[in-house]
């Protein structure tokens, strides 16, 4: 059994935030955009300019962590698209369902909004993971 390649987590990470990333910005940044704004007008608000940098971080953050989770996980599931789209999923139920679910039921932000963003989020996990698992390889023990 080897241990985490650190270099690999982070470098498999970086390819699952850039997937991340894309997909938060075609579904928020353009698609939802106005829903978003509307949402915001909604409650009193606005989307401050700074909250985007903030958001492309956490997009690489999410990333780094699910393959950081898929590098945990291969010593007891094994290496694979099997692994790491169980792990992607198991990210998504706790960093994405369950979150959301919360603002669902403060009601937040409409219902449809809560929907899609989770339901996309779903999709856009597992391809991040999927993506990210395939750069991750595991250091050799001497």
């Amino acid at each position: 059994m080897g241990k985490i390649n650190w270099g690999r987590v982070i470098a498999g990470g970086i390819v699952a935030g850039i997937i991340i990333n894309i997909f938060e910005y075609v579904t928020n940044g353009r698609v939802l955009a106005a829903d978003w704004a509307a949402a915001m007008q909604n409650l009193g608000r606005q989307m401050p300019p700074s909250a985007v940098p903030i958001f492309i971080v956490w997009g690489f953050l999410v990333g780094i962590s699910a393959i950081w989770l898929y590098a945990a996980a291969r010593t007891r599931f094994g290496a694979g698209p099997g692994t790491a789209v169980l792990t992607g999923f198991a990210y998504w139920v706790i960093g994405y369902l369950f979150p959301n679910l919360l603002s669902w039921a403060m009601a937040l932000f409409p219902s449809r909004l809560v929907a899609i963003t989770t339901i996309v989020g779903l999709v856009e996990l597992i391809l991040a993971s999927l993506a990210g698992a395939f750069i991750y390889k595991e250091r050799a023990t001497p």
